[in-house]
């Protein structure tokens, strides 16, 4: 039970101290993964899709508001992902792969 305790209290920490940036890149890539899907047997596809676009955004982001060079803030960000925690990539699995079966089911419940 600590282990959900944990998940829970990493995706509560996520979604409350996010700026309001990162949550609209986090609505507009699951609305497009929740759109793109064609039922619920590819919300693990779509996950994983999801976040590597969330990732390419949020870098492009960085990019661009931040100033930071291209190719030295890759190399930068390759070395934090190769050390982010388990916890922290799980929470957001979850985050995303329950906002896309939201949206895939408010969107097959409109458009049938």
């Amino acid at each position: 039970m600590s282990a959900l305790m944990d998940i829970w209290n990493t995706i509560h920490a996520i979604l409350t101290s996010a700026d309001w940036i990162t949550l609209a890149l986090i609505a507009v890539c699951v609305l497009a993964a929740g759109f793109a899907i064609q039922g619920l047997n590819a919300i693990v596809s779509a996950t994983v899709l999801a976040l590597v676009g969330f990732a390419v955004l949020i870098f492009a982001r960085a990019v661009t508001m931040g100033g930071h060079p291209a190719v030295a803030y890759a190399n930068t960000v390759w070395h934090d992902f190769l050390g982010l925690q388990m916890l922290t990539l799980i929470a957001y699995a979850v985050i995303f792969a329950v906002l896309i079966v939201v949206v895939h089911v408010i969107r097959s419940a409109v458009f049938r």
